[in-house]
């Protein structure tokens, strides 16, 4: 498998063959480009696909062929639509995990004690959710996460061991702080765009194309069109013969330190 370690060593090599043939022919500077360009489109790629595990692990599915899937929702709680939510999922009795933004708790401290004593996960999906997160020194970034959890644990006494990284993005620094802070890291194979497409039936045509043993399922408690088809979701998923689990459970991972 591609990863960080084994891109640098055939770059090196590759590097190193180009210096040892100018020392006897003329290179053309333009191939010096070339597999910089080619060395940066990897990274990029590394960084930007979650499911690459290029730079660290990342859990994007459960590796079973039981029609098991898990529903994740990021960037919450959100006062206008997390109890929307909630109340959806407690109706159809199928429980999720919130990835919270630690900077939105506050003033939604109730929100997240239901989300608790419903039966929910709480993860951390940083303090800040900055812009630029992907890009803090790994000291800076294990304070943002530090904090997240501090304020978690002062709300409902839990401090999450289950990371999602802002935006996907992974880094060597990330690795750094996952390892540090103990994390588990996140992802998803099942990216439902719900933040971009506001038809309701494309939203859930796109996610039903997509339904597979194992899948995990990336949603936002701040999207109203995800507010709106849940319920449809749900049926559908149901009737395809999936049942709906806990993160948790469908990794088997602890979710709380």
């Amino acid at each position: 498998m591609l990863n960080f370690k084994k891109t640098n060593i055939v770059f090196i090599i590759l590097a190193l063959l180009l210096g040892a043939l100018a020392t006897r022919y003329h290179i053309a500077w333009y191939l010096y480009v070339l597999m910089l360009w080619l060395y940066s489109l990897v990274l990029f790629y590394g960084s930007y696909y979650v499911g690459s595990n290029f730079f660290m692990k990342v859990l994007c599915r459960a590796n079973t062929q039981a029609k098991q899937i898990a529903i994740s929702f990021d960037d919450g709680p959100a006062t206008d639509s997390t109890s929307g939510i909630l109340a959806v999922l407690k109706a159809y009795n199928v429980p999720a995990v919130f990835f919270c933004i630690g900077k939105n708790i506050a003033g939604n401290e109730n929100l997240l004690k239901q989300l608790n004593e419903e039966g929910h996960l709480i993860g951390n999906h940083s303090y800040s959710h900055h812009f630029w997160f992907d890009l803090f020194s790994a000291r800076k970034m294990l304070a943002d996460v530090q904090q997240m959890n501090e304020t978690v644990r002062a709300v409902i006494g839990l401090s999450p061991k289950l990371f999602r990284p802002p935006y996907g993005v992974t880094t060597p620094n990330m690795k750094t702080v996952m390892r540090q802070a103990g994390f588990t890291a996140v992802g998803w194979n099942i990216r439902s765009m719900d933040t971009v497409i506001k038809d309701e039936q494309k939203l859930l045509n796109k996610i039903s194309r997509q339904l597979q043993p194992g899948a995990i399922v990336l949603l936002h408690d701040t999207s109203k069109t995800t507010l709106a088809i849940l319920p449809q979701l749900i049926e559908l998923v149901r009737n395809k013969g999936y049942e709906l689990v806990r993160i948790d459970k469908l990794l088997n991972v602890e979710a709380y330190a």
